[in-house]
């Protein structure tokens, strides 16, 4: 049964705020919605974000939940720099997972597929942070980034993948992956929800590589000959038989 997600104002309503009653004028989920409104027009810092509600997002600032002028650079910045981004990431990558099991499958893709793989973030050397490492897992069909968890320089990517494939709801949907993914654990719990997966099977791992293309070298189990041939003597003549898959022909010397 398919059900419409929730709105997202009402997901940014779920995240804990931290900041003190004291001085608090502006509701954390209006925040965070003015900042969702002016990042889809093209914002891209927190200057950006603020002169956009000060400017084009007045008409919907009240209906975002406002009652005061919307937020300043500072403020956002304050606000950014101590929300829990792991509970924001939690909520957001659930909400998104609602918004890709809310949508009908098409024609051409009867499956939801989820693409796992990790970047290094462009302009990270710029910002103080040279070299950090993102996980993220897209959903194809609607384009919606499910999950986008940072990778610790001490690990890699498997350690970032265990715990957010769990959260996910997985039965028909196609997970597919590079081969530094390719672990029989991940294989294993993919599985056990219910869904399919797609692995690269590269050298990282020669045994695996070395039993697949086996596997696809030996011919199929059960598989009948297409030919047999007998060759009789006696009677005072050879006969030789050919046997084929549905003709048989017999040719006496």
């Amino acid at each position: 049964m398919i059900t419409h997600p929730r709105p997202l104002i009402e997901v940014f309503a779920m995240i804990p705020d931290v900041r003190k009653p004291r001085g608090k004028r502006h509701p954390l989920a209006a925040i965070f919605a003015l900042a969702c409104c002016a990042m889809w027009c093209g914002a891209r810092s927190e200057s950006a974000l603020a002169a956009w509600g000060r400017h084009d997002g007045v008409r919907i600032a009240q209906a975002l939940g406002f009652t005061h002028a919307t937020p300043c650079a500072a403020t956002l910045h304050t606000i950014c720099r101590h929300v829990n981004r792991d509970e924001v990431e939690a909520h957001l990558g659930a909400w998104a997972d609602e918004v890709v099991g809310s949508r009908p499958p098409g024609p051409e893709t009867p499956e939801t597929a989820i693409a796992l793989d990790g970047k290094t973030l462009r302009g990270s050397k710029k910002q103080g942070a040279p070299g950090i490492h993102l996980f993220s897992a897209l959903a194809h069909q609607v384009g919606v980034t499910l999950a986008q968890p940072a990778v610790d320089d001490k690990t890699n990517e498997i350690t970032a993948v265990e715990p957010i494939l769990p959260q996910w709801v997985l039965e028909g949907r196609i997970v597919t992956m590079d081969a530094l993914l390719t672990q029989r654990h991940i294989a294993q719990t993919i599985g056990e929800k219910g869904g399919d997966y797609v692995m690269i099977v590269k050298e990282n791992q020669p045994q695996l590589r070395a039993d697949s293309a086996l596997v696809f070298t030996l011919p199929p189990v059960g598989d009948r000959q297409a030919t047999a041939r007998t060759v009789d003597l006696g009677h005072g003549r050879i006969e030789q038989r050919n046997k084929y898959p549905t003709k048989s022909f017999l040719t006496q010397c």
